[in-house]
């Protein structure tokens, strides 16, 4: 039984806790929340009293969360985008009679599932798809704190708190020049990069990837990061490195540069899978589209 005290909170007040962190300044925050600074104030304090803890540590310059504050703000986050979404959902269903569902996907992956949701989408109809695409990090981070409804993701490890559908298994792979050697073999093993130096992307899984194994094999100087596989094709194609990436990456390259090596001895994969809350979900029809990207992404 939750205590009495708390019952008296109010979505306003966790509203106002949510917009103040994100926004790190009153002024900021009540503008945005439509209120008066006092007003904002007030709404902390009281929040603050009904909790019978402190949240926030103000200075002069800065806000900072106290060590309850930032687990009040997870469990803040939570509810204050349920809500948001159930409003949408509302809406979508009152004004055009469809479910909304909002769907986070890898970029590498986006092809597979923009595919697979189209297919989805003929055939249940009445559904309107809310798309986010991102590195796996902010996804996850995302569907905890229930911005998300499921999300296509790589991982290297099981996730907490999240439930996990395993949906293939992406190898990494080299990205070379089409006149170098390697792109003749047909397959390389990691002792083969020698001392040529890599490229590589700087977020997503990559780091816990292809670093240990670069440490491992390669004996290059330390590699280039970059966020984008456009700058990884333009620093092979000009010669400077080897491209290291995951498979994924590379189903829609097609440059008559550019040649892609699988890389054995060993094969080092990401897992991709299909992530959501566990718990009854939000609405049916994301049910019905998390079975359904179950049983097709692994066929694609």
């Amino acid at each position: 039984m939750v205590a009495l005290p708390l019952r008296a909170l109010t979505l306003r007040q966790l509203q106002c806790f949510s917009v103040l962190v994100e926004e790190g300044h009153f002024g900021r925050a009540a503008r945005r929340l439509a209120i008066t600074q006092p007003a904002l104030s007030n709404a902390i304090k009281q929040m603050e009293k009904l909790l019978g803890a402190e949240l926030l540590t103000r200075s002069t310059h800065r806000l900072e969360l106290t060590p309850v504050g930032a687990e009040v703000l997870a469990r803040t986050d939570f509810l204050v985008h349920t809500f948001e979404v159930a409003l949408r959902d509302i809406e979508s269903t009152v004004q055009r009679g469809q479910a909304y569902v909002r769907v986070g996907v890898i970029p590498s992956a986006s092809a597979r599932v923009a595919a697979a949701a189209a297919d989805f989408l003929q055939q249940r109809g009445e559904v309107e798809l809310a798309w986010r695409d991102a590195p796996s990090t902010v996804l996850l981070a995302e569907l905890r704190s229930g911005q998300l409804d499921m999300a296509v993701a790589a991982i290297t490890e099981p996730p907490g708190g999240l439930e996990c559908i395993d949906l293939f298994r992406d190898p990494l792979v080299l990205v070379v020049r089409r006149d170098h050697a390697l792109a003749a073999a047909g397959e390389a093993r990691w002792e083969a990069i020698g001392s040529e130096r890599l490229v590589l992307f700087e977020s997503g899984s990559m780091p816990a990837l292809g670093d240990p194994a670069r440490a491992q094999f390669a004996q290059g100087a330390q590699p280039y990061r970059v966020s984008y596989s456009e700058t990884l094709y333009a620093l092979v194609r000009s010669g400077q490195a080897l491209g290291l990436m995951p498979q994924l990456y590379t189903s829609s390259l097609r440059d008559p540069e550019l040649a892609v090596v699988p890389l054995s001895a060993p094969r080092i994969e990401r897992r991709v899978v299909l992530a959501y809350l566990p718990g009854p979900m939000r609405n049916v029809a994301a049910q019905e589209l998390i079975g359904f990207l179950r049983e097709r992404l692994p066929q694609a």
